[in-house]
């Protein structure tokens, strides 16, 4: 009964492991400072070669930059 039962949810099992693996990934980039700060540097480099202008430049620092501080708050309570 219980290889039947392992069987069956064998497609379930798979697609729980995927979405933590998921999960993971997502949680490892959105809390990795150096990623932040790579794609800071990415976009400076962008603006310099007028790929992106003042306006598009302004708005996605500020979302890289409060995406850093809320980094390091986080970082801070869990040291506290």
């Amino acid at each position: 009964m219980f290889l039947l039962d392992d069987i069956l949810l064998a497609p379930l099992n798979g697609i729980i492991w995927l979405a933590k693996k998921i999960d993971n990934v997502v949680e490892k980039e959105f809390s990795d400072e150096g990623l932040i700060k790579e794609k800071l540097m990415e976009l400076q480099m962008r603006f310099e070669l007028d790929k992106i202008n003042e306006q598009e430049f302004n708005k996605q620092e500020a979302e890289l930059l409060a995406r850093l501080d809320a980094i390091r708050k986080a970082k801070e309570e869990e040291g506290e």
